[in-house]
């Protein structure tokens, strides 16, 4: 959520920055009148209540004089003031939620090292990792390749939950543990620690992420208990020290996390329908920072190389993007994807966002700290997929494949995997 007190001071510059996300935010304008409104309100509820304070004060003394008849007059003086106050703490309350309304559906503001730009052809390559994978045999696509390794069932997972869910069997389950395994191990020494979170949460944790009000159609939502999937463990992590203030000195605080993940993909209809890029159910390890203000863009920088070095080690060459104004994320002031390669479909495809949220998440969780001059800052959270290990799946068997049908697996898996060293 963005800074009311910036939204009304400085309109026009948020909202210029604002609308380089490919959108209109003029409706912005209206908090300022709010704001002023709400100003003047809490002037005259001050004054009134000081008013009533001191009248009550004469009350007690009036009494004490025993001059009750000038007591009793005051006395309906002191309720016409309780009455007024009340009638402006409900206008108060009014304009909250009407500025609330207003600004909890509004994006993050873009940093000012973000391109400008209206979509996906609009981001930025950064680096590249690796030659593209070329095969000197005709080039399979994953979702072929799995059926007929028979790692994956496509059909029997349409038949257990319906379209976009799969089963893993076999070698094809033994690689994802194996994916998880090794990606937890290689975040766990680089100083993340390591939570294993609930994957059902309140509604008030998916709106802390920004996922609510906004999202609602994207998430599985089950009624009877009011409670959400998780998109990503990004949401119950993120969470985790809501509505605290802690102090400095625990700053950073790393997190890694591995869940299942659900989303209905309601804005991706007909997108990517085929093999498991997206599907509604997903796993994926996240990372989730928790830093000092200062320090958030430089732990972004290092969450993308603790990115990199998976790919790295498992030899599948990738690249980074930072991603335009008008391509990133509701909560994010700045993203950049790592994409690997998937040669079967000659592109590179994203496997990680890695986003820094600077305090746009900490003011809907009210999560902030305690700084060394004793004032209270909110803290900056970052996050990033670490990686999403059915599209590691998907590149491994699109770029380690063989021409007789074989896919041989990543040197730094195959302890993971009791030795094997390919999948037949």
């Amino acid at each position: 959520m963005l800074d009311q007190k910036v939204v009304a001071t400085d309109i026009e510059e948020v909202i210029k920055r604002l609308n380089t996300r490919n959108n209109s935010f003029d409706n912005l304008r209206e908090i300022v009148a709010l704001s002023e409104e709400r100003k003047t309100l809490i002037n005259d509820l001050e004054k009134l209540k000081e008013k009533r304070n001191i009248n009550s004060k004469k009350i007690g003394e009036l009494i004490a004089q025993k001059d009750l008849t000038q007591a009793e007059e005051l006395k309906k003086l002191v309720n016409s003031e309780k009455k007024d106050i009340e009638t402006i703490e409900t206008k108060l309350e009014l304009i909250e939620n009407s500025i609330l309304k207003i600004i909890e559906v509004v994006p993050n503001l873009p940093d000012q090292s973000v391109p400008v730009g209206k979509d996906e052809e609009d981001n930025v390559e950064i680096r590249r990792w690796g030659e593209p994978t070329k095969h000197s045999f005709e080039t399979k696509e994953h979702d072929k390749i799995a059926s007929q390794l028979n790692i994956i069932d496509f059909e029997r997972g349409v038949k257990l939950s319906g379209a976009r869910f799969v089963v893993y069997k076999g070698m094809g389950a033994r690689l994802e543990r194996a994916l998880m395994n090794l990606m937890l191990d290689q975040h766990h020494k680089r100083n993340y620690v390591e939570i294993e979170p609930p994957i059902l949460v309140q509604p008030q944790i998916m709106y802390g992420t920004g996922n609510l009000p906004k999202f609602a159609d994207d998430a599985y939502y089950i009624e009877k208990d009011n409670l959400y999937l998780v998109p990503t463990a990004e949401v119950p992590v993120t969470n985790l020290y809501r509505e605290e203030i802690l102090k400095e000195e625990q700053l950073p605080i790393y997190h890694c996390a591995y869940t299942p993940c659900f989303r209905q993909e309601a804005g991706s209809a007909g997108k990517d329908t085929k093999g498991i890029i997206r599907l509604h159910q997903f796993k994926k390890v996240e990372l989730v920072k928790f830093v000092k203000q200062e320090e958030s863009f430089n732990e972004l920088e290092k969450m993308v190389l603790d990115v990199e070095n998976i790919l790295q080690l498992l030899k599948i060459p990738y690249r980074v993007i930072v991603l335009c104004t008008g391509d990133m994320g509701f909560s994010s002031a700045k993203t950049y994807d790592i994409e690997l390669w998937m040669p079967g479909q000659n592109k590179y495809r994203e496997v990680s966002s890695c986003s820094n949220c600077t305090d746009f998440q900490a003011r809907r969780m009210k999560l902030r700290y305690r700084d060394k001059d004793e004032k209270i800052k909110y803290v900056h959270t970052l996050n990033g997929s670490g990686l999403a290990i059915d599209r590691v799946i998907a590149a491994i068997l699109e770029n380690f494949q063989n021409e007789d049908g074989t896919v041989n697996i990543p040197e730094i898996l195959q302890p993971y995997m009791q030795g094997e060293k390919e999948i037949k």
